[in-house]
């Protein structure tokens, strides 16, 4: 019998709560399938210890409108003044408290990170998210970074989970538009409809069901910027196997990096040498992030890297 994707038990209850509510029908059905996607979470995370003293705290506008919403924003800039400028975009339910260590591993690599909270999320302004809103809530932040950085080639996008959906919409509207320099994504899925199918029931039609489509396999292909691909062999959360189908349909320069037995969480830290092996070699980056060197599993720029790691603590 072939074998069945079965989601973490978090990740799991919501797809199935969302399915079976697409499936019945009710009152508010937009609302209640969106609370269910993004799961926003206001209290700080209890493993939060504090911010280090460089990191910048601050509100961006989501758009330039009297009373527009406010988005909760840090900026750590990197030792290194001359260093790339990295957007972070979060997943589901989770807020900036709770990504300290991913954005503080990210930045070891070699990049100033500007990382936010969508509307609903931690002590950003609003009240449910919904796709089109975290999308206009990541071009607000991607203004920031065009701003303040005016080269394009050190202007990065980076995506965790759900975001990686959010950042690849951005690599191909605005980043597009304006120039980058890469982008980044770990731990992602091709679509949402997808996601929900590893777990609802054969009958239930849910490709026209759920409306937060959340595409990004129909995108990739449009990414106009190397793209690097990462993804946790033991990921209990989001298979693989969905990294694997958005790195065939990305367009080259690009590369897979498959931590082995890296899970949803632990990927940037358990394949941490390897990760930013692939970093230099894909994006040329001066400074910490190409002093590593290449390390073994690296291989091309239109190949697959495979790595060997120890998973830890199952955080955010």
């Amino acid at each position: 019998m072939a074998h069945r994707y079965r989601p973490g038990r978090r990740t799991g209850a919501a797809l199935l709560s969302l399915a079976v509510l697409l499936g019945a029908g009710c009152a508010a059905l937009v609302t209640q399938e969106r609370e269910l996607t993004f799961r926003p979470v206001r209290e700080t995370s209890g493993w939060f210890s504090g911010l280090p003293s460089d990191v910048k705290e601050f509100y961006l506008p989501v758009s330039d409108q009297p009373g527009a919403e406010r988005l909760f924003t840090w900026y750590w800039p990197s030792d290194n003044p001359k260093a790339p400028t990295l957007l972070y975009l979060h997943g589901v339910r989770w807020n900036l408290t709770a990504h300290l260590r991913r954005i503080e591993n990210l930045r070891s690599f070699g990049f100033s990170i500007i990382a936010i909270d969508y509307r609903g999320f931690g002590k950003s302004d609003g009240e449910t998210p919904s796709e089109e809103g975290v999308y206009e809530d990541a071009a607000a932040a991607w203004r920031w970074v065009v701003a303040q950085e005016p080269d394009p080639k050190k202007r990065f996008i980076y995506g965790h989970s759900l975001g990686t959906a959010v950042a690849t919409e951005l690599a191909v509207t605005k980043g597009s538009a304006d120039g980058m320099g890469g982008l980044i994504i770990e731990g992602g899925f091709t679509s949402l409809p997808e996601m929900a199918k590893a777990l609802a029931p054969s009958w239930l039609p849910v490709d026209w069901l759920v409306t937060q489509k959340f595409a990004t396999l129909d995108k990739i292909g449009k990414v106009p910027a190397p793209v690097l691909i990462v993804h946790g062999t033991g990921d209990a959360m989001v298979p693989p196997r969905f990294s694997e189908a958005l790195y065939k349909a990305a367009r080259a320069p690009k590369k897979l990096v498959l931590v082995e037995g890296g899970s949803h969480y632990n990927t940037s830290w358990a394949g941490a040498a390897q990760y930013r092996a692939a970093i230099a070699e894909l994006f040329d980056l001066p400074g910490r992030a190409a002093s590593s060197g290449g390390g073994a599993g690296t291989t091309s720029k239109r190949g697959a890297v495979t790595t060997a790691a120890r998973p830890s603590v199952e955080r955010p």
